[in-house]
């Protein structure tokens, strides 16, 4: 259903993925209008406690859900959890996720749902996905003061085609110890670069959303780099973009997971071969160089300052009168 794996290459996948010793599976109930929990609901049956399940609530499993069925507001919340464990056929989900920020539901409301969720067995842990920075150290802040459940990760978009949460979300995950899991590591398969070739089976003819491209110089810039690379080390430009993540994991003071989105055992395959690759520092200021993206204020400002500290000059302090 949709633009994803038919049943028997979903079972495949899900076979490579267990078989190389993965175990944290990542889902929602959106996906494939609910297919995707039912699907994996078959497939983890016979060993359930040995996977580390995480689902998400937000949008309805469907086009057609109703009002009531959508956002991050407690009814919603209570409704969507039961349904997922109907389809992933468990009496138990290990992480739960609020997919995205509805703008509108107080963190209060989400807390407090998330900690009752956990008293009553249904869940094991809350996290939030795709929620800004601010909102996420709110939660972290009240889950202390007030008791509630803490959340213990968030899940955001992360690739060297899309570096941005680098800015607050990464670090401020890093200082409260939340995990951080990140989705889209190849871009939507921009990084791989197949893109440059015209298909009409790929995400973004048949999805098109959540797909990067090659529309500004940098772009080129960053593709020519990781096919550089690729070549210089016999890899695949997939090694190269998935290498890089890993190589920011094994440096991150937080457990940094990429999400791998395969549709085939073929692309899965191919993927798994990035474990064995590794970046000499040369590759990775190559990398980081083309990806590199503007930190913005207040975090250029606060870098300018540790670099004039560390020179020994002296910050001078402006007051204005209006």
């Amino acid at each position: 259903m949709g633009h994803g794996a038919e049943p028997a290459e979903a079972k495949k996948i899900f076979d490579i993925y267990a078989d190389a010793g993965g175990n944290f599976i990542d889902t929602a109930n959106v996906y494939q209008s609910g297919q995707s929990e039912k699907l994996l609901g078959d497939f983890i049956a016979s060993d359930r406690d040995h996977f580390v399940i995480a689902t998400k609530y937000t949008n309805g499993t469907d086009s057609n859900a109703r009002i009531s069925e959508k956002g991050n507001n407690r009814k919603n919340m209570m409704r969507a959890v039961d349904e997922s464990l109907k389809r992933l056929k468990t009496d138990h989900i290990d992480l739960f996720w609020a997919h995205i920020s509805d703008g509108m539901t107080p963190m209060e409301e989400i807390m407090r749902g998330f900690d009752d969720l956990v008293s009553s067995g249904k869940i094991l842990y809350a996290g939030l996905s795709n929620f800004p920075a601010w909102r996420i150290a709110r939660a972290d802040m009240m889950a202390e003061l007030r008791g509630f459940a803490p959340v213990v990760a968030i899940q955001t978009e992360y690739s060297l085609a899309e570096r941005s949460a680098e800015r607050e979300l990464i670090p401020m995950a890093e200082a409260l110890g939340l995990a951080i899991t990140t989705w889209s590591p190849l871009g939507g398969g921009f990084l791989t670069g197949k893109y440059r070739k015209a298909s009409a089976d790929n995400r973004l003819s048949k999805l098109g959303m959540l797909v990067h491209t090659e529309k500004t110089e940098k772009d080129t810039l960053l593709i020519n780099t990781i096919f550089d690379i690729a070549k210089d080390t016999n890899v695949t430009a997939t090694h190269i973009a998935i290498a890089w993540l890993l190589n920011k994991a094994s440096h991150s003071n937080s457990a940094l997971i990429p999400i791998l989105g395969s549709r085939t055992a073929e692309q899965l395959n191919a993927t798994l071969g990035a474990l064995e690759v590794v970046l000499n520092e040369n590759q990775i200021s190559r990398l980081d160089a083309a990806s590199a993206v503007a930190l913005g204020v207040p975090h250029e400002q606060i870098q300018s300052s540790k670099n004039n500290l560390a020179g020994g000059q002296h910050i001078k302090l402006l007051v204005g009168f209006a």
